[in-house]
């Protein structure tokens, strides 16, 4: 992504934090800046190495966990539960209504690709889980998959 792009989707990052009542800070944006760079997910520990070879003054990774549940808790960073890493928000800077996102994560290569689904598919999902006698805690899907690179490079 370049950097035109990286400083639309932080603008709009930071009215979205405004709107909420929070505070895109300068820690907070290079992070969510390191998500959107990276082409596969990171955990905490790999954003803080990434952040802290680049920052004058280091971050310990528990302050990482606590900006990475921050700018989830603002629909900016998904985090992929299978993988334990997150990813940056595929659609900080739509302006429509967003479908539920899934997310498409490739075995070979660790791309990851968020889709959205309707949310009445994930509404039949649960009656169907209620009628099994469970009910449906997270309604987010990871599917394992192979992008069309590595598909490519397997035959």
């Amino acid at each position: 992504m370049n950097k035109a792009d990286v400083q639309k989707l932080i603008s709009k990052a930071a009215d979205i934090c405004n709107e909420s009542g929070g505070r895109l800070t300068e820690k907070r944006q290079r992070i969510l800046e390191l998500l959107l760079h990276s082409d596969t997910p990171l955990s905490a520990y790999e954003v803080a190495d990434r952040y802290n070879k680049t920052a004058d003054r280091s971050i310990p990774v528990m302050s990482v966990y606590r900006i990475l549940d921050f700018l989830e808790s603002e629909q900016l960073v998904h985090k992929l539960s299978s993988a334990n890493k997150y990813v940056a928000c595929a659609h900080i800077a739509c302006t429509h209504s967003h479908e539920v996102p899934q997310f498409l994560i490739c075995r070979s290569c660790e791309s990851v690709k968020e889709i959205g689904i309707k949310k009445s598919i994930v509404d039949e999902l649960s009656a169907h889980v209620r009628t099994a006698g469970y009910t449906l805690m997270n309604s987010q899907l990871e599917l394992d998959c192979l992008c069309e690179k590595c598909v490519g490079s397997n035959v």
